[in-house]
């Protein structure tokens, strides 16, 4: 396994729009093993495999939530091979969002509280389920990247400047 980079805006790679995953292949189970090394160690919760320069429909995520409050994160990784939404509740739930590729900033997104979506694991299985809470939120974040779509998007001209102002003299400072 290793640790790939990352990219980070303003890269014009993060605008494209991904393309559906032909093959569950060798290839395929390497990239996939190889995002969840980059995203543990960034760390982060969701991975697009765009954000990592591959244009295929795919991402990583594991939510790392205790199972006791205060508990240690017990690791439950989910891989999303050509994940589609196929129906999102009107009511809307807002989070406060960050990505791997707008690194340390963060802003509030509204987006629908619940989502029912389907996609295939690793190893070919289709699912089907209705998603809601943080797990809902951060596979619309990650699809979003398969659109070609970043958070900030989601932000009004005025807080998405901001925030990038904050990421580039962050970045000066470094």
């Amino acid at each position: 396994m290793a640790i790939l980079p990352i990219l980070e805006t303003p890269d014009p790679r993060l605008r494209t729009i991904s393309t559906p995953v032909e093959a569950i292949d060798d290839d395929l189970q390497r990239l996939i093993d190889d995002m969840f090394e980059t995203m543990y160690d960034a760390p982060g919760i969701g991975l697009a495999a765009i954000q990592v320069g591959v244009p295929k429909r795919l991402l990583v995520m594991d939510l790392q939530e205790p199972e006791e409050e205060d508990g240690p994160p017990v690791r439950k990784p989910m891989v999303f091979i050509n994940p589609q939404i196929l129906d999102g509740s009107e009511e809307l739930s807002v989070y406060q969002e960050g990505c791997l590729s707008v690194p340390e900033q963060y802003a509030e997104v509204e987006r629908p509280a619940r989502v029912r979506a389907s996609w295939m694991d690793r190893d070919g299985r289709i699912h089907e389920e209705e998603l809601d809470g943080l797990l809902a939120t951060c596979l619309q974040h990650e699809m979003d990247h398969l659109q070609g779509v970043l958070f900030i998007d989601h932000l009004s001209r005025l807080k998405r400047d901001m925030l990038l102002k904050k990421l580039n003299k962050a970045r000066r400072a470094a």
